[in-house]
């Protein structure tokens, strides 16, 4: 068990002399979560309030489709995006194979779905009456959108939380995307594999510890969501 305290030990110091190989993770890992986060929400919030506000022909297949995509293998994604993006792809001349963007490309495709179904869900639960009363005050159709996804502002907190934690956590997607290339590509996931694969558990604990860290901040604001969805 030495090892494991002495590696506890090593992962503190790594993160108080703030080195530089652990920080370029984090760095890398934020920056392509940020870029995967931003596109599907643009893209899913609108499709996923579409999706459960409005009546259209196809609505149920449309819906069976995003749920199906919930259970998406990751590894699956990976290799999808990488026939398209590699040097011999379609998009292989935009040069985005082992690149942040290339690799963001993957993780908007694992929270797309989340964002659309799990949206359009929250719309479908709004009391039927809401709409109603909106109509007989007068709304027109893009001030009762909008007051509708107000009603339902909490639970899309809930669902871009869930999105961002699925996304930051992903290992499959990263290395196959971003080829794991250190002061580059290498986020907190990827590194975490390579190092534990060394028997090098200083800087996969280190980390480890900044995920946990991730994870207890995003509970904490879903519990916080929660209560004051609740008021």
């Amino acid at each position: 068990m030495d090892y494991l305290v002495n590696g506890f030990w090593a992962a503190f110091a790594l993160l108080a002399n703030m080195d530089d190989a652990t920080f370029s993770a984090i760095t890398a890992t934020l920056v392509s979560t940020s870029y995967a986060m931003a596109a599907s929400l643009l893209m899913g919030l609108p499709a996923g309030f579409a999706l459960g506000y409005c009546d259209f022909p196809g609505k149920k297949v449309l819906r069976l489709i995003s749920d199906t995509l919930l259970a998406f293998p990751t590894v699956l994604i990976g290799l999808l995006v990488y026939a398209f993006i590699t040097y011999r792809g379609p998009l292989g001349e935009w040069g985005l194979l082992f690149t942040l963007p290339g690799m963001a490309i993957g993780q908007t495709l694992l929270a797309l779905p989340i964002v659309v179904s799990w949206v359009a869900q929250a719309v479908e639960g709004l009391d039927p009456r809401c709409r109603q009363t909106l109509l007989t005050l007068g709304a027109r159709p893009l001030q009762l959108a909008w007051l509708s996804l107000c009603e339902v502002r909490f639970a899309i907190a809930m669902v871009c939380l869930t999105a961002f934690g699925r996304v930051i956590t992903e290992v499959g997607i990263a290395m196959m995307l971003g080829g794991n290339v250190r002061y580059h590509t290498r986020t907190m996931t990827t590194a975490i594999a390579l190092e534990t694969s060394k028997g090098e558990f200083a800087q996969g604990i280190a980390l480890g510890l900044v995920l946990l860290f991730m994870a207890f901040a995003i509970n904490v604001l879903m519990t916080f969501i929660k209560h004051r969805g609740r008021i």
